[in-house]
């Protein structure tokens, strides 16, 4: 009997040991395949992070290439310009195609030279930032004067700008981002407007807020086109209606620079019936000085 239960021990001795060889060949096994994945995994993290730097490094040499592009056509463009502005003082012994002639390359000139500061501006954007330098502005005289340079182009589009500013509104901006601002969206109502039409751009007080109002009476935007509005390169269905170009970048950094600021950006449109774009900007307690409520309408 004692031998029996000495067997029976032995067998399930056995047992016990051929069972843990078993599991520990098993785990040795497991081990062996998560080794072999993690190695692989590893493999493919380093390739992908390989892959990202050569991705991080076309777009850092596409932005450096487009910054020094557009920074170095920057410079002939402002002289041709200026001397187109020049001529036109002077053009009275000009003749009247001539003076056609040199309106659309004043046009096509200032076309340009809104793209590349869009482009130049995204790139800064995108790079570190555009830096903040808050001033006490007087919004009717900056934007009072900032109009007066859209004369020739919309005159030329027989298109009337309308600006009214009831009060002397000051706000603590940045007159750089403010500038940029109000060229991008008083230049959009221009080229997307059809010729004898108007343009309406307002500045009022409400509050604790200045609202400045940019409205034309262009084709409008649609429902599908207002929630892609901001998107950079993007185009929408309306097109220019004089010829001009169109990057897709105006309203990306209009949108940027307002909420830069702490301001707020509105834009009320529908199809047929135009577009206004609405910027909310804190008042300054800083007063700037005050004149007589402006009225333009050329």
């Amino acid at each position: 009997m004692e031998n029996i239960l000495n067997i029976i021990l032995i067998v399930l001795l056995l047992v016990v040991i051929v069972l843990q060889v078993r599991a520990y060949l098993k785990l040795k096994q497991k081990n062996k395949l998560i080794l072999v994945q993690s190695r692989e995994i590893k493999r493919q993290i380093q390739e992908q992070e390989k892959r990202n730097k050569q991705v991080g490094d076309l777009v850092h040499e596409k932005q450096q290439l487009i910054g020094l592009v557009s920074h170095d056509l920057k410079g002939p463009f402002n002289r041709i310009f200026a001397l187109i502005q020049l001529m036109e003082i002077t053009s009275e012994n000009l003749t009247n195609e001539q003076r056609e002639y040199l309106g659309k390359i004043h046009q096509i000139v200032a076309d340009g030279l809104g793209m590349i500061r869009n482009l130049l501006d995204n790139r800064r954007l995108e790079d570190k930032g555009i830096d903040l330098t808050p001033e006490p502005l007087n919004l009717a005289n900056l934007i009072g004067s900032l109009i007066k340079n859209y004369r020739t182009l919309s005159e030329k589009k027989k298109i009337k700008i309308h600006f009214e500013a009831t009060q002397q509104a000051t706000v603590l901006a940045d007159k750089l981002y403010v500038y940029r601002i109000f060229e991008n969206l008083i230049s959009n109502a221009l080229k997307f407007s059809p010729e004898n039409r108007n343009i309406y751009v307002t500045v009022t007080e409400k509050s604790d807020k200045v609202v400045i109002a940019v409205k034309d009476e262009g084709p409008g935007i649609s429902h599908d086109d207002q929630k892609k509005l901001y998107q950079k390169f993007q185009r929408l269905s309306a097109r220019p209606t004089g010829g001009e170009s169109s990057t897709g970048l105006g309203l990306a950094i209009v949108k940027a620079l307002v909420e830069k600021m702490g301001s707020e950006l509105i834009c009320e449109s529908e199809e047929g019936q135009g577009t206004t774009f609405t910027v909310k900007m804190e008042k300054s307690a800083e007063p700037v000085s005050r004149k007589k409520s402006v009225v333009i309408d050329n």
